[in-house]
């Protein structure tokens, strides 16, 4: 991506060249080439590609950020800046126009809501699991990674499952484009899908998700308008398509390579809940974009109304300022500090769901096959941008 001339009001000191959409100092070891930017970079700092914006990796300043939609907005959420951004609601809204829409969706990702879906989750994950453990081998990203919490998802949504890769790949293809055109192009298709869900819950109304949102009540007592719907769905489809399957694929793949935590997972069934916060920990995905509202000096920084700033929340859990030994995986730790579910007005109202999805595939896994290791000499593709994704993981057992 070509370089943007630098703003006068960017202080030579904050500029470092960093492209989050293909970087030279990225390879598949994503999160441990990320957390070199502690060492390497400002902690806010400026980078000249893709239109220009700011970039932070401390896990302080992300989380005074995303508090302050004064002067950090979520109202756009591409970077670089296109023309007519997607409205993803409620992310795109700030405090408290964002507190309706939580409201109405909360209820479905409480957490006594997710501990009813306990069975069902156990369910996909013994299937899926049980499909390939004869076979000695499987592309963990393809068999199961990406095709797990996408199952409950769109189950829980309502969604025809027999669409899932279709749906997937919408998915996928919207994470890997930063052009104008194909960004719009593809938000036509995904928006189309939800509304053809809409009518079809319409019609025939169900215990789903879908069915709920078109009969919740909202702002003393106004039912939801099929826009808001959309804009809605558009968010869940994008958020349950890849978020927690790209977590748990660059997850596993660590664990393949630990034979002696695989041991201890097998044998100790309870250390998978510290399993999975160190994996949220260190494998976050989501990059979470923000625009200044208005002029303002914070951070040692000068922002500009209009600048974006992208906060890089996968490697808020290995800030060396908050975490010892930030970059080792250690299910003993004694205390964790990360935003990859972000904080705050923002924080992902599936973070629980995402918790449960990881505890319980894991469960389920070391039952069946207790120890796994990577297949030797095989080269793993990667997803940057907004959203980091591992593409393959071919494993044996």
């Amino acid at each position: 991506m070509c370089a943007a001339t630098v703003p006068s009001h960017v202080s030579p000191d904050r500029v470092f060249d960093f492209d989050i959409r293909g970087d030279a100092k990225v390879s598949s070891n994503v999160h441990d080439d990320y957390a070199t930017l502690h060492e390497k970079a400002p902690e806010v700092f400026y980078t000249p590609r893709n239109g220009g914006h700011w970039m932070i990796t401390s896990h302080d300043i992300i989380g005074q950020v995303v508090r302050d939609p004064e002067h950090f907005s979520a109202n756009e959420q591409q970077i670089p800046r296109i023309e007519n951004p997607p409205t993803f609601i409620p992310l795109s809204l700030d405090p408290p126009h964002n507190v309706p829409y939580r409201q109405a969706l909360m209820p479905h990702f409480s957490p006594k809501a997710v501990k009813a879906m306990e069975e069902k989750v156990r369910y996909w994950a013994a299937k899926l699991i049980d499909d390939v453990v004869e076979k000695g081998e499987c592309d963990f990203v393809y068999d199961i990674a990406s095709v797990f919490p996408v199952s409950i998802f769109m189950e829980f949504m309502g969604m025809p499952m027999d669409r899932l890769r279709e749906f997937r790949a919408l998915s996928d293809a919207f994470f890997s484009t930063n052009e104008q055109e194909k960004i719009h192009e593809l938000s036509v298709q995904i928006i189309g899908v939800m509304m053809e869900i809409m009518a079809e819950k319409k019609a025939n109304p169900a215990d789903d998700l879908m069915s709920h949102l078109l009969e919740v009540k909202i702002e003393g007592g106004r039912k939801l308008r099929d826009d808001e719907i959309q804009n809605m769905c558009f968010l869940l489809f994008l958020g349950g398509m890849d978020t927690v399957a790209n977590v748990t694929a660059f997850t596993y793949r660590h664990l393949a390579q630990d034979t002696d935590l695989q041991k201890r997972l097998a044998e100790n069934p309870d250390d998978i809940q510290y399993f999975v916060d160190e994996g949220l920990r260190l494998f976050g995905v989501i990059n979470t974009p923000r625009i200044v509202a208005k002029d303002c000096e914070k951070f040692g920084v000068t922002f500009k109304k209009g600048d974006m700033v992208l906060n890089i929340l996968p490697v808020s859990g290995r800030d060396p300022k908050k975490m010892d030994n930030p970059n080792t995986f250690d299910i003993d730790r004694q205390k964790r500090e990360y935003l990859t579910f972000s904080t705050g007005p923002h924080l992902c109202i599936g973070h629980f769901l995402a918790r449960t999805e990881l505890r319980i595939l894991t469960e389920e896994w070391v039952k069946r096959i207790p120890s796994f290791r990577l297949k030797p000499s095989v080269e793993h593709d990667y997803r940057l941008g907004l959203a980091l994704a591992l593409v393959n993981l071919p494993v044996e057992w």
